[in-house]
């Protein structure tokens, strides 16, 4: 009996790079807490927390894998919840 075994071709490259990544990030939003940039410093580890979390759902959750439909239905949720937060910042910002 011939029995066929498929063979993977697993790389822990990409992990590993994606892993470095997020922890050069992480040293980057400290080193903004401690510059004291004021309101722009939140501004900046905000933008900086998004970038994480799209590695995050691109390399670690497979989402490059996935179809555009998929990755709209996760897109359309992170772009309201960023209106919601520009527009309190508008409305603090113009009191």
């Amino acid at each position: 009996m011939n029995e066929q075994t498929i063979q993977t071709k697993s790389s822990f490259r990409p992990y590993i790079l994606t892993w470095m990544l997020l922890l050069g990030l992480t040293v980057v939003t400290v080193s903004v807490y401690y510059l004291d940039l004021g309101s722009a410093g939140a501004a900046i580890a905000l933008f900086i927390a998004s970038v994480k979390a799209g590695l995050i759902l691109l390399i670690f959750m497979h989402l490059r894998q996935e179809g555009r439909f998929l990755i709209g239905i996760f897109l359309i949720p992170v772009l309201l919840i960023g209106l919601l937060i520009g527009g309190t910042y508008l409305d603090v910002w113009y009191r």
